[in-house]
């Protein structure tokens, strides 16, 4: 059942990683980061001066919670599962060579 959560979960997870890594980047830091870099003021202009880093704040704690929960719920769907890797492989085997069948005698 919970197999059917973990490709949205992955996606969710990889964008999710992905923004963090944006916004993080983004925030001014001692040197300004690389808004610095980027143009300056381009944050400073949108949220207004101390906006850009509540904004980026809340958003930060919020995808990384995000991102740490979805982690949580993966590594749980993945050791849910009753067979091992190693399993599943001589399980796929075993089928495959039951299922074939031997050309009868004339």
């Amino acid at each position: 059942m919970l197999e059917i959560l973990e490709t949205p979960l992955t996606v969710l997870h990889v964008l999710g990683a992905f923004l963090l890594i944006l916004i993080i980047l983004i925030q001014p830091g001692k040197s300004g980061g690389l808004t610095a870099a980027l143009g300056g003021a381009g944050t400073q202009q949108v949220f207004g001066g101390r906006g850009a880093g509540n904004f980026l704040t809340r958003a930060t704690w919020g995808l990384a919670t995000s991102f740490f929960l979805t982690a949580m719920v993966l590594a749980y769907i993945s050791s849910s599962t009753d067979d091992s890797i190693k399993d599943k492989k001589s399980h796929r085997a075993h089928v495959t060579h039951s299922t074939k069948s031997t050309p009868a005698k004339k």
